[in-house]
């Protein structure tokens, strides 16, 4: 049986890279802190034409703490971060932290009821919104009285930018001051004005990140301060990062993968953060030209989508040296593929929002294997200071080689979730998260990610794996992206529907994909029906929605 504790896969790690390490700043907040003081004339983001400097994020973060402080804001209250990828969610996260508080990341995309829950179940008091957001949606949320929402800041997406974009702000204009309490207005009446020192402890929340809710109402994950510092400094040791590099805001800075590999990384290293709003490729790949970053962590599906841009021209990527993708695994045709047009590869990462983001990465200049009887390509191995196990359904370790659950436990880890002893208890006993992801360990310590353990297809007493499936899908020439759901079936209990979107230019039918598959695949593995989409549904970090694609499979059939 092998001891996960003695951590099998440390010989896998880079040259000079150690087993442990200690951090540098004890709190998310004092990585900042030294940052606008040490050096205050350093780019801290760059927005278009546009940015902050260190110094500026410093004194803009110390305006809006000031402000919330006037407002009743106490040590341990909750803002709400609402807003796209622009400088105001750096400038609020930051503030919250100065003002004792904790920031709660939103998703842009989240609607009225959405919006009410994580309010509510938040506790917020107050909250940092885009002003087209407010109008559309957080107005008429707050004006309910159901949250405990007293303030509100607004932001707009032309702040700290003067190009005005107008293929994302298209009928936008800087909104009147009058009757609302406008971030730029507050950084100005409150410059020069900083709020008492604040000094939170490294077990202390920093930040509460909502999980998906695919098994229920979303859980607030309480990222402390002190997994933000450890897991920004993961990626900076790990990759071998420095004070030449530039930062790409490709992942959205709500997501734990923008949070730690954008924003904390970014600060930690005192360079810039390159932002955009939103992910739009034509506009992504023009910050490219203009930024030349050198780094970044995004979902594949954000890859494949600047790779097929018709925008792109050669050497658009040439100033990337390291390349992270999180978020969904890599088929390994798309790595190949994807090698070329970058001209660098793509390292996988993995982790959830309850480790920070990476406790499973593939060791900088190293690739990953494929896994020869899956054909999976692996995760990587956990990180620093950080022992994973492969468990079954008891807790109990399995052998090298066979599939189960991955339990994970290190400094990366969050204590638990917010106001759920239950869900804590249940998901994360003794500090060891269960992740609900299925996978295993070969001989080497290599981490080979099998699916969740809700997506798997019972077909005639077989199990089948949507993502084993995917993985042979993307070896098609025409396949740009595929998602693999189970469906009711009277004579096998489930049968394999698959759905793909096509690479432009290239064409496919149905029937073709469906022989593809059967060639290459188990009798009670492929799938018997295929469905193609211009595009497939995608969460706003670029994870395609298995779910809605099963729920409208469930509903034809």
């Amino acid at each position: 049986m092998t001891r996960y504790i003695d951590r099998p896969w440390l010989p896998l790690y880079s040259d000079g890279v150690p087993a442990d390490i200690d951090v540098d700043h004890r709190t998310a907040l004092d990585i900042f802190v030294s940052a606008s003081l040490e050096t205050p004339d350093a780019a801290a983001i760059k927005y278009f034409d546009g940015g902050l400097t260190f110094g500026e994020l410093g004194t803009a973060s110390d305006a809006l703490a000031a402000r919330l402080i006037a407002d009743g804001f106490a040590p341990g209250d909750r803002l709400g971060l609402y807003v796209q990828n622009n400088p105001a969610f750096v400038i609020g996260l930051v503030a919250a932290w100065k003002a004792g508080g904790v920031a709660v990341s939103i998703n842009p995309m989240n609607r009225h009821a959405e919006l009410s829950y994580l309010l509510s179940d938040s506790g917020a008091v107050a909250l940092l919104a885009l002003d087209t957001l407010y109008d559309e949606i957080a107005r008429e949320v707050i004006a309910t009285g159901d949250t405990a929402v007293r303030t509100v800041v607004l932001a707009s997406a032309l702040d700290f930018q003067t190009r005005d974009d107008q293929r994302l702000f298209s009928g936008l204009s800087r909104p009147s001051e009058d009757g609302a309490l406008a971030l730029s207005a507050v950084i100005r009446d409150h410059d020069g004005t900083p709020p008492p020192a604040a000094s939170p402890n490294s077990d202390d929340t920093a930040v509460l990140s909502y999980t998906s809710g695919t098994t229920g109402r979303p859980k607030g994950a309480t990222n402390t301060h002190g997994n933000l510092a450890f897991n920004a400094q993961t990626y900076r040791d790990w990759i071998g990062l420095g004070a030449d590099d530039v930062v790409l805001g490709v992942a959205p800075l709500f997501h734990i993968t923008g949070l730690v590999a954008h924003v904390m990384i970014a600060g930690l290293l005192r360079v810039p953060l390159v932002l955009a709003h939103r992910f739009a490729p034509d506009v992504m790949i023009d910050a490219i030209r203009e930024h030349r970053p050198t780094f970044t962590v995004g979902a594949i599906t954000a890859y494949i989508a600047l790779a097929d841009s018709p925008d792109a021209r050669e050497g658009d990527f040439a100033s990337f040296r390291a390349l992270y993708s999180g978020g969904a695994p890599i088929a390994p045709a798309v790595a190949e593929r994807l090698e070329k047009v970058f001209g660098a590869y793509i390292h996988n990462v993995y982790g959830l929002t309850e480790t920070n983001s990476p406790s499973h990465a593939v060791p900088y200049g190293v690739r990953a294997p494929v896994d020869p009887d899956s054909g999976a390509l692996a995760v990587g191995v956990p990180v620093f200071n950080t022992t994973v196990r492969v468990v079954d359904d008891g807790g109990a370790d399995v052998p090298v080689g066979e599939v189960g659950e991955f339990a994970t436990s290190g400094p990366g880890v969050v204590p638990g979730y917010w106001n759920r002893p239950d869900a804590t208890a249940e998901s994360i006993p003794g500090g060891e998260l269960r992740t609900g992801d299925v996978g295993f360990m070969d001989a080497d310590g290599w981490f080979y990610l099998v699916d969740r353990k809700k997506d798997m297809i019972n077909a005639s007493g077989y199990k089948v794996w949507p993502r084993e499936v995917e993985d042979m899908l993307y070896g098609h020439p025409a396949v740009a992206e595929a998602a693999v759901v189970g469906v009711p079936d009277e004579y096998r209990g489930e049968s394999v529907k698959a759905f793909v979107s096509l690479q432009p230019g290239k064409t496919a039918t149905a029937e073709e994909i469906i022989a593809f598959a059967k060639e290459r695949m188990a009798a009670y593995k492929y799938p018997r029906s295929v469905e193609i989409l211009t595009e497939l549904p995608k969460t706003a970090t670029g994870k395609v929605l298995r779910r809605t694609l099963r729920d409208q499979a469930v509903d034809e059939a």
